[in-house]
């Protein structure tokens, strides 16, 4: 078999060093200005860690605001640990990158969508079929995922203009 580029792995490794590059600022500096985000991931990675009470209210997917209140920002090389406030309920989560579908900043309308198909990753198992679906925590990011398209898209952010 010829030997070819992955360019939709490639975008995705870097497109995931530039979310670990940014929370890892946030952990050091805090959230600058008006700055906020919206991080949807998928619950049924074998990686997340989450209270089981939030894993069966969010079986597929989830999405999470980093804002007004986080805590023990704690990023690593694969993923990160946060603390947030669900209905004045402290939860601590780790989010591995690799779980991360979206990633987006409203307040610069900036976002990152990460899609997957069948044997995007080698390593990874299969996802289940169909899209994923299920209540998400906060504002959706747009569309859901849907099998077939491409392996990284960035999000329209026409949506999110003022």
């Amino acid at each position: 078999m010829a030997r070819t580029i992955d360019y939709g792995k490639l975008m995705h490794r870097a497109m995931r060093g530039l979310i670990q590059q940014v929370l890892r600022d946030v952990q050091s500096h805090g959230l600058p200005g008006a700055h906020h985000f919206f991080i949807t991931f998928d619950t049924r990675d074998p990686l997340v860690q989450m209270a089981d009470w939030l894993k069966d209210r969010y079986p597929a997917e989830m999405t999470v605001v980093m804002q007004n209140w986080f805590d023990k920002l704690k990023v690593t090389d694969d993923g990160f640990f946060i603390t947030l406030n669900f209905g004045d309920r402290p939860e601590p989560l780790y989010i591995p990158y690799d779980a991360i579908k979206t990633f987006v900043d409203p307040s610069v309308e900036f976002g990152l969508r990460f899609e997957t198909t069948d044997g995007d990753d080698e390593d990874d198992e299969p996802p289940p079929d169909g899209p994923p679906n299920g209540p998400k925590n906060g504002p959706t990011n747009g569309p859901d995922s849907a099998q077939g398209r491409s392996a990284a898209q960035v999000v329209q952010l026409d949506r999110f203009r003022k």
